[in-house]
């Protein structure tokens, strides 16, 4: 226990995460395909070496890439007005002279699923669902199956998709973010931003509404990219491996600093304590530096590389949700005598242990597992993450250097108790 309160109090005021993160967020956006993924592929090599850890490497796998071009959109009538757009992930292009169409403005996604096909041929569909503010980040799952919407609207006959960012500020900066599964990519589609929306959704209910728009965007399908790892050697267990990290990548209208760059931070700090310490703990932890969250790829990439060492890793989890105060952690068994420390190490950053094990540890583990890796989370408040998320806003500005601090004390402390214990967490409970 000592040692993991020592690890807690030092985390508070060691500037590795923010430095990690500033240096992260000055290469600006990342996405894959781009100079600047390239150079962050880079900095985190030298990172990570830099700061002492053992065997780093980057392990490269194919992954397309999409590449955004010039995009507009405007009222056309009844009122000509600019609005505010961001082309979705992964969406096709316009015409070269863009879309004009009216508008049909739906309150909700389930709207658009409960319409029959054909009923809004030759339109441009808005779907303006808000999104619920929660402290754990829940009312995005609610509200991000419209993003994947394009497909729906175009068996309705749309000729274009366009839905309220799914966020929960009131900015006018657009949220991005990838269109998924297989019935997607069908029509142009776009974010707008929350108040011209609501704009829309307004003129609509006192007559038509034109709308002109552009998207340009184009697809490289040879791209790569890196997951890049080192490691914190273990004093006594080296074959058995806890992994952790943030992902690399990110969306491009801000510098991508709560999206992951905070991740990459927290983690890349909470291990760097560990290795300055003199004797590290049994077990080996591993950092990992995921190179594709925003459209996929780590995770089964990640996976397919390491199947040979699934049994030794121990138990894994990734931070991706900001650098906002953590407040629960949750482990795959909160009564596990190798953790009945940790409720008393965490107490004073006014962190609790859940009694709930985790249902989910981040994208990039998901495949991890999937195959069978235990999963441990530590939650943040997510209050304010989806007023920011993927949008212009996301810059080191907005992030608050103690809270920042904070989630590294926690991941700091936790880590250490677990890698310098024999714990088994695929054992049952009563195993135990």
């Amino acid at each position: 226990m000592q040692s993991a309160a020592a690890l807690r109090d030092r985390a508070l005021n060691d500037p590795t995460a923010w430095n990690t993160l500033e240096q992260l967020t000055e290469i600006g956006p990342r996405m894959i395909g781009t100079p600047q993924y390239l150079r962050a592929r880079d900095w985190g090599i030298a990172k990570l070496k830099a700061l002492g850890f053992a065997k780093v490497h980057a392990e490269a796998f194919a992954k397309p890439s999409w590449h955004r071009g010039e995009e507009w959109a405007e009222i056309s009538a009844p009122f000509p007005q600019k609005l505010a757009i961001i082309g979705l992930g992964g969406t096709p292009s316009t015409p070269p002279q863009g879309i004009e169409a009216p508008i049909v403005v739906l309150k909700s996604y389930a709207e658009l699923l409960a319409a029959k096909p054909g009923a809004f041929k030759g339109k441009i569909v808005v779907v303006d669902q808000p999104m619920t503010r929660t402290m754990d980040g829940s009312g995005y799952g609610a509200a991000v199956e419209a993003r994947n919407g394009d497909g729906e609207a175009a068996r309705r006959g749309a000729v274009a998709y366009l839905i309220r960012s799914v966020s929960t500020g009131t900015s006018r900066s657009p949220h991005t973010g990838a269109i998924w599964g297989k019935d997607v990519g069908k029509i142009p589609s776009a974010a707008l931003g929350v108040p011209d929306a609501d704009q829309l959704e307004r003129m609509a209910a006192k007559g038509p509404v034109r709308v002109r728009l552009k998207l340009a965007s184009w697809n490289d399908p040879k791209s790569v990219a890196w997951d890049i790892s080192g490691e914190v050697t273990g004093s006594a267990r080296p074959n058995e491996i806890v992994v952790i990290g943030g992902h690399l990548d990110s969306w491009d209208p801000g510098t991508g600093a709560i999206d992951d760059a905070a991740g990459v931070a927290i983690t890349t700090a909470a291990a760097s304590l560990v290795n300055r310490l003199p004797r590290h703990p049994a077990r080996t932890i591993r950092v990992v530096m995921f190179g594709s969250e925003e459209t996929g790829g780590s995770s089964d990439a990640y996976l397919a590389a390491h199947k040979s060492e699934l049994r030794n890793m121990v138990i894994a989890s990734e931070s991706d949700l900001g650098s906002d105060r953590a407040y629960e952690v949750k482990v795959p068994d909160a009564r596990a005598p190798a953790l009945a420390p940790l409720a008393a190490v965490l107490a004073p950053l006014r962190i609790f242990v859940s009694e709930d094990p985790p249902a989910h540890a981040g994208s990039d583990v998901s495949g991890l597992q999937k195959a069978g890796v235990p999963v441990f989370s530590i939650g943040q408040d997510a209050s304010r993450y989806f007023d920011i998320h993927h949008s212009a806003d996301d810059t080191l500005a907005v992030v608050d250097r103690a809270t920042l601090d904070q989630n590294v004390a926690a991941w700091a402390s936790l880590l250490y108790l677990i890698a310098d214990s024999n714990a088994d967490f695929r054992a049952k409970p009563a195993d135990r």
